[in-house]
């Protein structure tokens, strides 16, 4: 009866992907972001160049014609969506360095690409970068870590149930 009163919860904890400021989906300066059309999650205004694991997983995705972004999955088969600016497809991977590799396990941390903000900058492209819970999986964010300045792979970004 009391088997598992004192199991702590199944909890995943997501990582900052990178330096900067967390802010609300809602305030990214895209629709498709800030209505979640995508899928929830939350976004990093950065203060570098570098995105990073924000926990181990698998690299299923990266998108090699733009190198603007990349898909992970969790163990436990949470599909993740680490998506680098607004409208920055346009470049064709212009400044976009990919520093990982598909079907590639990383640990939290690991880093997985890089960009020049100069380029960005030059285009007069947002370099908000989103973190999207593409395929929860029956998993929901418990808590959002927002309005707080981000240490890339030390601070806490989201709580996961």
């Amino acid at each position: 009866m009391f088997k598992n009163l004192f199991k702590k919860k199944n909890e995943n904890l997501l990582y900052a992907f990178c330096d900067g400021e967390s802010l609300d989906l809602s305030k990214v300066n895209d629709e498709v972001f800030s209505q979640k059309m995508m899928g929830d999650g939350i976004a990093i205004k950065p203060s570098e160049a570098k995105v990073y694991a924000p926990c181990d997983s698998e690299v299923v995705t990266i998108m090699m014609e733009s190198k603007h972004a990349v898909g992970l999955r969790t163990k436990e088969g949470i599909e993740l969506l680490i998506h680098v600016g607004i409208d920055t497809v346009n470049l064709k991977g212009e400044g976009f360095s990919i520093h990982c590799k598909e079907k590639q396990q990383v640990k939290k941390g690991d880093l997985l690409l890089s960009f020049d903000r100069e380029v960005l900058k030059r285009e007069n492209l947002d370099d908000t970068i989103m973190l999207i819970l593409a395929e929860p999986n029956g998993h929901e964010i418990k808590k959002y870590h927002v309005g707080e300045t981000m240490k890339a792979s030390e601070s806490i970004i989201l709580e996961i149930k």
